[in-house]
């Protein structure tokens, strides 16, 4: 079993550069099999779920050449079959695209119930609803989800709720669709608007992506032969905003598109920290004790629910008492359990939590319950006093790229460790 050993209090100081974002990267590699041929994708995150996005493709035929550890070729000419690995597919959340891509490319498809962190029910009665409404037939039984369909016909879909992976899913299927397909109180997340930038870029056409209606005009293939670069990662450029205030650090944060965390420098700001916006950088320091705040996750440009354990560890430690409203997830407070064993003064209770802000954390054995509880448990490590050990280290590797190798260039005492 792998573990963290981090010893604090550091204050994190210097320079950090962002990767591709994980968000986007998982739905652009199942995009890919919509391309009869071969395109090149950089920027890619070196993290666990691209690894098992690599391996599933594989499984239905694809062929990858890793260039670097941050880019492939990937050859989709062949794809040999309509029966996805189950075993994988039910590793994360995110495996679901192939349902899009596959019914758009091949007509058919099967893969396992989607996995990922448990943060309640995370139902995907919009994504099949949006396949129905395109002319497909979709069953799920023991496990599986088994969706067919002859020729898919573009329409009008209204999404019912505001859903990222509901909304690239409906787009990936309508891509080769027949017709004109439009998308209704669409998701507007950058990674949305990067896998639509993606898909462009291989001969598809589509509008609108960013906004809440998305036009997707039906082409007949998607050429390939192209190289894209995946969009930096604003919730790891958060996670390190976030880190700099909760330490009392200073820290540049390079590689990062500085609108799409608009949010969270509002709230860095109204809670005494200090943010010097580059553009494609991110400067943020403060060198005192954080003031409190009250927080409500909302879809973007809201602030993001992916973010949502990281600022609990910023007001576990501020001036006063803060409130966190999460209006996404049912269950993102399970890490305010782990936190209280470091001295946090924390009471959850349903979708929110009250936070009666401490002077100081300590060191104690914690578990990351989910991939950003995980980062959240990393920072509170990082200011905590004494040593913490985290563990569940497979959670966190499925969103971060070496996450402890950054956080030591910033100062950080922190290992990794195998008992």
């Amino acid at each position: 079993m792998e573990k963290l050993v981090i010893k604090g209090p550091t204050s994190l100081k210097g320079e950090v550069t962002i990767s591709g974002a994980k968000n986007a990267a998982v739905a652009i590699l199942p995009a890919t099999l919509l391309i009869d041929g071969i395109c090149t994708i950089e920027n890619l995150p070196n993290i666990s779920d691209i690894k098992i996005s690599c391996e599933i493709l594989e499984k239905l035929g694809a062929k990858i050449t890793w260039n670097d550890k941050n880019s492939i070729t990937i050859d989709t000419t062949n794809i040999t079959t309509t029966q996805a690995p189950l075993d994988l597919t039910s590793k994360f959340r995110a495996s679901y695209y192939i349902i899009g891509s596959m019914l758009g490319r091949k007509g058919e498809i099967e893969v396992g119930m989607p996995g990922g962190c448990k943060l309640g029910a995370r139902p995907i009665d919009q994504h099949i609803k949006g396949f129905e409404s395109l002319g497909a037939e979709v069953t799920v039984e023991k496990g599986t989800i088994h969706a067919k369909a002859k020729k898919l016909k573009g329409t009008s879909i209204y999404m019912d709720v505001v859903s990222v992976g509901a909304t690239i899913n409906v787009m990936l299927a309508s891509v080769l669709a027949k017709g004109t397909t439009t998308i209704d109180n669409a998701a507007k997340e950058p990674h949305i608007v990067d896998v639509a930038n993606f898909l462009n870029t291989m001969g598809a056409d589509i509008r609108g992506a960013g906004t809440d209606v998305i036009k997707i005009n039906g082409v007949e293939k998607l050429h390939g032969n192209a190289t894209y670069s995946v969009v930096p990662d604003q919730i790891e450029a958060g996670t390190f905003m976030l880190a700099a205030v909760a330490t009392k650090g200073d820290i540049l944060i390079k590689n990062c598109i500085t609108k799409h965390l608009e949010s969270v420098t509002a709230k860095i700001l109204e809670i005494g920290g200090n943010v010097e916006d580059n553009g494609d950088s991110i400067r943020v320091w403060c060198n005192k004790r954080p003031g409190k705040a009250n927080i409500k996750t909302l879809p973007y440009p809201g602030f993001p629910t992916d973010l949502q354990p990281q600022m609990g560890v910023v007001l576990s430690i501020a001036n006063g008492t803060s409130i966190i409203n999460e209006s996404i997830w049912e269950s993102r407070f399970q890490y305010t359990d782990e936190l209280n064993k470091m001295g946090a003064k924390i009471t959850a209770q349903g979708k929110t939590a009250f936070f009666e802000g401490v002077k100081k954390l300590y060191g104690a054995p914690v578990y990351s319950t989910d991939l950003r509880a995980g980062a959240a448990l990393v920072i509170a490590g990082t200011l905590a006093e004494g040593t913490t050990e985290v563990y569940n280290l497979e959670h966190i590797d499925r969103g971060y790229e070496n996450i402890e190798g950054k956080f030591r260039a910033l100062g950080a005492k922190i290992e990794r460790v195998t008992e």
